[in-house]
């Protein structure tokens, strides 16, 4: 089938997109939702990754597929389980994308995402993509998170961790890559229950690099944006000031 990749910078999605390929299925397009403002690099969403959303401008030319981003105009009204139509809700924003993109890409058929754990995003894609008479792909969904995490550090993705708000994790851990954070992920989900995939929140990350790239992005400056420091956890993340993308 003829996939829009939906694509937040995060590994997830783009793990996501190398299992579509790997059944058979031809990327056409990447979408992307992201803050209003430049400057803005964490909003209330219970949707979209935020943070490091400048660096996925650059994904375009990284891959060599066409890139279409929303600002996310609306926010979280419909906050139950299941979701119905509701304007200015931030869901809306991902309708109006895709059926964007399903205008200027009139063979579309299908949606890829990065769903694991959240059947909160799962339902809200689902009724957008139903709306738009498109299939949703969700091949990483209730997969062993243990296992996943290994497959995706397998897999030539290349990630940082660009967000940390758990129990043992801290400033000192952003940027690391994924690979490096493995045995402490693992400790952390043995003593505490933290999800190896951060599932829970725990992390974020951004990919510098995956097998389908044709250019690799280059980190240049960043700076550590804290939310809050305690003896527990902290909340802090990693604003990418500037970037440059190489051959590979």
């Amino acid at each position: 089938m003829k996939v829009v990749g939906l694509v937040s910078g995060g590994k997830d999605s783009c793990y996501s997109l190398m299992v579509c390929m790997r059944n058979g299925h031809d990327i056409t397009c990447l979408a992307n939702l992201h803050p209003p403002s430049d400057d803005e690099e964490e909003m209330d969403s219970y949707m979209y990754q935020c943070v490091a959303h400048k660096g996925v401008q650059l994904y375009s030319e990284a891959c060599g597929l066409p890139l279409y981003r929303r600002e996310i105009r609306g926010r979280p009204i419909k906050t139950g389980i299941f979701y119905e139509e509701e304007n200015n809700d931030e869901v809306e924003d991902l309708y109006e994308l895709l059926a964007f993109i399903k205008q200027k890409h009139p063979d579309i058929e299908a949606v890829s995402s990065g769903a694991i754990l959240s059947s909160y995003q799962k339902n809200r894609i689902q009724n957008v993509c139903r709306r738009l008479n498109l299939e949703p792909l969700t091949y990483l969904w209730n997969a062993d998170q243990a296992v996943l995490f290994d497959e995706i550090i397998s897999s030539g993705i290349e990630a940082i961790i660009v967000k940390v708000a758990a129990l043992g994790l801290s400033t000192r851990h952003l940027g690391k890559s994924l690979r490096e954070m493995k045995n402490l992920l693992l400790d952390l989900s043995s003593r505490y229950g933290v999800h190896i995939c951060g599932e829970g929140g725990e992390y974020e990350t951004f990919v510098v690099n995956c097998p389908f790239f044709t250019k690799r992005i280059v980190v240049d400056e960043t700076k550590i944006v804290e939310h809050s420091v305690n003896d527990f956890a902290a909340v802090a993340y990693l604003s990418l000031s500037k970037l440059h993308l190489e051959n590979k």
